[in-house]
């Protein structure tokens, strides 16, 4: 997985994210709000309780603190757009 922030503010964040064909996005959660959208590739997205498989166009909506995660079915891309912008992805960048 190779992640590179696009374009931030303080309260809105682009983020590119490549996988490799079987990487996971493992389980987890946070306390911004996210719409991931598929850029290329082919995914399976589990949001709260609902699982999805997404291809190209495709998107999904993750609110604050629900748990999500993604495996790349193939290799592909999501773009992830946050708000707040996450402060954690911009301090693992120093």
């Amino acid at each position: 997985m190779r992640r590179q922030i696009l374009a931030h503010s303080a309260d809105l964040m682009l983020v590119r994210v490549e996988f490799d064909a079987g990487a996971v996005g493992t389980w987890h959660h946070h306390p911004h709000r996210q719409v991931t959208y598929v850029s290329d590739g082919r995914f399976r997205a589990q949001v709260g309780d609902e699982t999805r498989e997404l291809t190209r166009g495709d998107c999904f909506l993750a609110l604050a603190n629900v748990p999500h995660s993604v495996i790349a079915l193939e290799a592909g891309t999501l773009l992830d757009s946050f708000t707040p912008a996450r402060e954690d992805f911009l301090l693992a960048r120093t």
